[in-house]
């Protein structure tokens, strides 16, 4: 038989092998504080550029508000944009960055960049705070209503039982039977049926309105934001707006007279742009055109009438009868 030969389970090998009296070595010195603290999850990641995890330190340690356009982070390093650009999307993509739009006071939108320094963990505390949000609506939240359920008809009740024999009122001794019938009961009526209990009605919804999205009169307001970008209207504002601009041009405005109407002289500050054109929809509403006449159509101008000409016999177009051309020329 052969010998058995028991071998010992390898050790899990590690990501970053260690050689002794090799590799860096770690000067670790006090430091004042201006520090920032970066996890090894960014610093270590197996899937993000050396580039990228550059940048997400040092956006990492500027402060609120700081600016981490590409154009202000291709000045301070020598990268050129292509290459921030492509970075900044490797940390959008892992999560470490996000750029969404808001819109300031003035109604400017502005980019807003989130840069996240654990974005699993971000993650997971949205994720709970979620849950027991749900939890305490579901826990607040009236019951449903639900209809109550039908009664059972209940069973009639049987009659009670009469006596063997009851005696009857005396008769007349001519038709005086020898012994008196037993009275029956009267039947009792069965039960009325209870009415079934009725659903409630049903909520009318409204009926969804046309959106005013392709309309001339929509794409006018639509439109408006390029001549002043403080008028940049919701969808909401411009199907409210459209029926009023609609009137404009059914009496006859140009759309370039609208747009000169609602954009001239507009004030410094500008707080509700909507009301605003709703008011000069409303004051400046041109009158309708008068009715115009029909204009008789002018007479077609008829060729002149056929004539035998009086010295050739020849038919030619004239007024009246004569002479043809060649006769009067030569004649």
């Amino acid at each position: 038989m052969a010998e058995k030969q028991l071998n010992a389970p390898a050790r899990a090998q590690s990501a970053i092998r260690r050689s002794p009296g090799r590799g860096v070595q770690k000067v670790t010195e006090y430091q004042r504080p201006g520090y920032t603290i970066i996890g090894n999850h960014l610093t270590q990641h197996r899937a993000l550029s050396g580039l990228a995890i550059g940048l997400a330190a040092h956006i990492q340690s500027l402060p609120d508000g700081a600016p981490v356009d590409i154009r202000t982070l291709a000045r301070r390093f020598p990268e050129g944009r292509d290459r921030i650009a492509a970075a900044l999307r490797e940390l959008e993509t892992h999560g470490y960055l996000e750029r969404v739009r808001r819109r300031t006071e003035g109604g400017q939108l502005v980019t807003v960049t989130l840069s996240y320094n654990n974005p699993e963990a971000t993650r997971a505390r949205r994720a709970r705070g979620e849950a027991e949000a749900d939890k305490r609506r579901r826990a607040t939240a009236p019951p449903p209503h639900r209809p109550a359920p039908a009664p059972t008809p209940s069973a009639a009740p049987e009659p009670a039982c009469a006596p063997a024999a009851q005696a009857t009122p005396a008769a007349p001794a001519a038709s005086a039977a020898p012994s008196a019938p037993s009275v029956r009961a009267a039947p009792t009526a069965p039960p009325s049926p209870q009415p079934e209990p009725q659903p409630p009605p049903r909520a009318r919804l409204p009926r969804p309105r046309t959106p005013a999205h392709g309309t001339p009169a929509g794409d006018l307001l639509a439109g408006l934001r390029r001549d002043d970008a403080r008028l940049l209207l919701s969808a909401r504002d411009i199907d409210r707006l459209a029926p009023g601009v609609g009137v404009w041009l059914a009496r006859g405005a140009s759309p370039d007279a609208v747009r000169h109407a609602l954009v001239s002289d507009l004030p410094a500050a500008l707080h509700h742009p909507a009301a605003l054109l709703a008011h000069r929809l409303s004051e400046r509403r041109p009158p309708p055109l008068p009715a115009v006449a029909a204009r008789s159509a002018p007479a077609a101008d008829l060729p002149d009438p056929l004539q035998t000409c009086d010295g050739c016999e020849r038919a030619f177009r004239a007024p009246g009868p004569g002479r043809c051309r060649d006769c009067r020329r030569h004649g």
